[in-house]
């Protein structure tokens, strides 16, 4: 894990790197997808997470 966060801060002060702007921007953008899309992916994971409980159930 040290070694990611080394190489994280490295590549955010790199000059050719990605820059702190486009970090900040990315993350509004995915923020935003995920405010406009909640109610689809909470009944999505929802599904997903009922199917896994009826066979986990079938399993046991």
């Amino acid at each position: 894990m040290g070694k990611f966060l080394t190489d994280l801060n490295r590549k955010l002060k790199s000059e050719a790197g990605i820059g702190t702007v486009e970090i900040i921007l990315i993350l509004v953008v995915l923020i935003a997808l995920v405010l406009l899309f909640k109610d689809e992916i909470l009944d999505l994971a929802e599904s997903i997470f009922g199917e896994v409980d009826k066979a986990v159930k079938g399993v046991y």
